[in-house]
């Protein structure tokens, strides 16, 4: 009956009659072959068809590796299929001995599909009454491979790997003609790379990185037997399963085969099957919730990094696709994250506030004149397991939800959808330059009473007079006459609220647009709307929530002269081949910088800052005394900041900089808001900053700030 079937097959062309005897193959049918020629003329003339490029250029999806600023030290990588592309010469020769073996020994003579292979495979599948045997070959393999991961519908990766006659037809039409365009070789080297190991390992470099902990080239002979014997069933022969008795006997059958083909001696092979599967298996990262547990605290920097990814035009065209080529893109991405300020800024959070705490200590801290975030430091652990946290400090969310504390992936510090903390008195700094932008000079002098009554209706309320507001200030040695270097220094309150009537209070909102500011609560929203932000007299006095990344960037625009930059995680995204990634014919990864004040109006605005934290004022006096001076006496260089707090000390807030570096921080209750961190803890932010700026510093030449020009001091 086989030799009948044969002869008749032998009638039509020979890739035609290879293609039939395939189809039969995978189907496991026992009809004769000629009784199937019809269909199989039928069903594969239009599936001969032009080569398609995805075999052209395998479109495997690749990890992507993030590492901080020296570009070496390895954050996490993102990866949908654990894949790193390896030259066949980085691989240990084991490794195409053993999968040549194991897979397709005739592969070097062949032209893409082996007849002896499907002739052999047919008589097996005949005698055994259903498919025992396959004969596809590794070009066929690997074709198969670049369809399905080539795939853009959910309908061609089906067709792709269906067990259908014309599926197998196709395949071997396009391994013939991918044979005459490329090196066995080269599609040896692309079915390396392409391959599925298990324990989600794509490709050689997963697999050796998974299975071993080593590069392929480092593959000794049973390591790489073991391998390969893991692509015909990657769970049926795991190594890693209890039971290491399928592995075993898997390994020492491309073992034998290897010695049959001449690839390595009898003594070689004998020694190699008496050796045990030795493993040393790596998981390896995978997104932020894998950064190594040591530097946990480096996750919240991971966390606003993809936030940023996910907002960039040039990786999709929404969030689903670009993260999506975060995970697929292959990537080498250097961060800014720098370790050694990162370090210090996290040692000294957890000095002044346990990760058990209910209360979150963090801060920011930018290089002025690129908007590169150097650190994001909290006392919290970035983890999904909230099984062992505290209890949620909001009594009406007590009974259903756990604090989130000490564990949390929530953004904290700024680059997600939290809407942030109100940021008091740090708020002056918005009227303030307003002021200054308009041509009022720092001189510009109010007498500033205990209290005030404003020209700004209010509900009632403590603050209200009637149906106006009518703001105190916190301390009556403010009381007199103030400028602009003595009202922020002493954070005078009635001096700042007549100043934002003389400017007006919609300039000092749209002033912190200007630098910034995003308004991410529905009150926030509508005050700062142009129909109420004239109105919002509130808004000098910090009512609105920031986040520590937001307010870090304002005073890092100061730092640079008034130079504006979009907070930025990055400093290199370099595609596999090497080259940047762009947009626009623009780096992905650089800076993205504006003029956004004149650079009198930044020095100026400096020069009143630096009465604050004690360093004292170039141009005018700072009035005998100021709200911060142990961050001068802590760091003893150049600084200028601002100090805040909110109604009942809800939240504490300091920001400070030098021109080399700024740094935000803030304590409160993330889970709420309304919950005070009381007055003893509302130095913590201020020590903290100067600490870190300290340490961060310890290097850098004393930089002095550059004084403002005097038509805008009197």
């Amino acid at each position: 009956m086989i030799k009948r079937s044969l002869t008749a097959v032998g009638r039509i062309s020979p890739l035609l009659r290879a293609g039939l005897i395939a189809g039969v193959v995978v189907a496991g049918l026992a009809y004769p072959l000629a009784a199937v020629a019809g269909l199989g003329a039928k069903s594969g003339a239009g599936l001969l068809q032009e080569l398609p490029e995805e075999l052209q250029v395998a479109p495997n999806a690749q990890t992507t590796y993030v590492y901080a600023n020296d570009g070496k030290t390895l954050l996490t990588t993102f990866y949908e299929e654990h894949r790193k592309p390896t030259a066949l010469a980085d691989m240990s020769p084991y490794v195409k001995q053993a999968i040549v073996a194991s897979e397709d020994s005739r592969f070097y003579d062949h032209n893409g599909v082996d007849v002896k292979g499907v002739a052999r495979a047919f008589v097996a599948n005949q005698q055994a009454g259903g498919v025992s045997q396959g004969a596809s070959t590794l070009t066929m393999q690997y074709v198969r491979m670049a369809l399905r991961d080539g795939a853009q519908t959910p309908t061609d990766a089906l067709r792709a790997t269906e067990q259908t006659t014309a599926r197998k037809l196709r395949e071997m039409r396009l391994a013939i003609e991918l044979e005459k365009q490329i090196s066995k070789d080269e599609i040896l080297e692309r079915y390396l790379n392409s391959a599925y190991f298990g324990h989600r390992a794509y490709g050689i470099f997963a697999a050796s990185q998974v299975f071993f902990s080593k590069a392929p080239k480092q593959l000794t002979l049973v390591e790489a037997a073991t391998l390969a014997g893991l692509v015909k069933a990657p769970s049926a022969y795991d190594p890693a399963s209890k039971d290491r008795t399928a592995a075993t006997d898997r390994r020492n059958y491309v073992i034998d085969r290897m010695r049959t083909l001449g690839s390595i001696t009898a003594a070689e092979a004998a020694e190699a099957k008496e050796q045990p599967i030795r493993l040393k298996l790596t998981t390896p990262r995978n997104d932020c919730v894998s950064v190594p547990e040591s530097r946990n605290h480096w996750a919240f920097f991971c966390d606003f990094f993809k936030s940023w990814w996910l907002q960039q035009p040039a990786f999709g065209a929404n969030s689903r696709e670009r993260l999506d080529n975060l995970r697929r893109g292959g990537y080498r991405i250097t961060t800014s994250l720098d370790p050694r300020v990162q370090a210090a800024a996290q040692k000294h959070v957890l000095e002044k506030e346990k990760k058990n705490s209910r209360y979150a200590l963090g801060q920011v801290v930018i290089q002025p004149g690129t908007g590169r975030v150097k650190a994001m430091a909290v006392n919290r652990t970035y983890s999904l397991d909230q099984s062992g946290n505290g209890k949620h400090s909001d009594p009406a969310k007590r009974k259903k939800f756990k604090g989130n504390y000490p564990n949390t992936v929530n953004p904290l510090l700024g680059g997600g959808d939290m809407p942030g903390y109100q940021a008091g008195s740090t708020f002056k700094i918005f009227t303030m330059l307003a002021a200054l932008d308009q041509g009022m000079p720092l001189s510009t002098a109010f007498n500033s009473p205990p209290r005030f009554k404003s020209k700004y209706i209010t509900s009632p309320g403590p603050a209200a007079c009637g149906t106006y507001w009518c703001p105190k200030n916190a301390s009556a040695s403010m009381t007199g006459r103030q400028t602009m270097w003595s009202g922020f220094g002493k954070s005078v309150n009635t001096y700042f609220v007549q100043l934002e009537q003389k400017v007006g209070a919609q300039r000092a909102v749209k002033m912190a647009e200007r630098l910034g500011l995003q308004w991410r609560t529905e009150v926030d929203q509508r005050m700062a709307s142009p129909a109420n932000a004239s109105g919002w007299g509130a808004f000098t006095l910090g009512v609105s929530d920031a986040t520590p990344l937001e307010m870090a960037n304002v005073f890092a625009t100061l730092a640079a002269d008034g130079k504006y930059c979009t907070p930025n995680p990055v400093q290199f995204i370099k595609t596999p081949t090497g080259e940047d990634a762009m947009f626009n014919g623009v780096p992905v990864a650089g800076v993205r910088c504006r003029q956004a004040l004149l650079p009198a109006v930044a020095r100026a605005a400096t020069d009143a800052a630096r009465c604050v934290t004690g360093y004292g004022a170039a141009a005018g006096a700072c009035g005998g005394w100021e709200t911060s001076p142990m961050v001068h006496a802590i760091m003893k260089r150049p600084v200028a900041g601002k100090s805040g707090t909110t109604d009942s000390n809800q939240a504490a807030w300091f920001a400070g900089y030098t021109p080399q570096l700024a740094a935000a921080a803030f304590i409160a209750d993330p889970d709420n808001p309304r919950h005070a961190v009381g007055s003893g803890n509302a130095t913590k932010q201020k020590t903290l900053v100067a600490e870190t700026l300290r340490d961060a510093l310890k290097d850098a030449p004393k930089v002095k700030f550059t004084p403002p020009p005097d038509w805008i001091v009197d």
